[in-house]
């Protein structure tokens, strides 16, 4: 896959619940395959790199999801301006909560069927991640319910 193919797929899987930047993807598969885990393939169209993986980067990719993952950390923009709100006017306070509501309510409808895409295609670990996702933007939305 190309680092746009690679995107684009990481982005289904993946972008429900982990963020990603195109210039992270580009800058690390170099550095993957000088590390011998991905290898270049021949140059493809407006010179697009294909790329794929060797059995060191599965090895490598194996032994990471052995790993202590450690913890994540919570930051939630909302949440901060909530931690803020005796120095905002309630109109400031009802438009945050009400953008929020809306971004948390088209994320869900969104994820919500991306992750019936995937139990559809037998994804079922994909799905199980999703499901993470789904659970977040139903708590989002309780919590700005509870507060407006």
């Amino acid at each position: 896959m190309t680092g746009g193919q690679l995107m684009a797929e990481a982005d289904r899987r993946l972008g429900a619940y982990w963020s990603m930047t195109r210039s992270q993807v580009y800058r690390e598969l170099p550095a993957l395959a000088s590390m011998g885990y991905v290898k270049m393939g021949r140059p493809g169209p407006r010179s697009s790199q294909p790329y794929s993986i060797t059995p060191a980067g599965k090895r490598a990719f194996t032994r990471w999801l052995t790993e202590d993952p450690g913890h994540e950390a919570i930051r939630n923009p909302i949440a901060l301006r909530a931690a803020f709100g005796a120095y905002q006017t309630s109109a400031q306070l009802t438009q945050t909560y009400a953008r929020a509501s809306e971004y948390h309510n088209e994320a869900l409808a969104h994820i919500r069927e991306v992750t019936k895409e995937m139990k559809k295609d037998g994804d079922d670990s994909a799905a199980v991640a999703s499901d993470f996702a789904i659970g977040y933007h139903k708590a989002a939305l309780a919590w700005l319910k509870a507060i407006k």
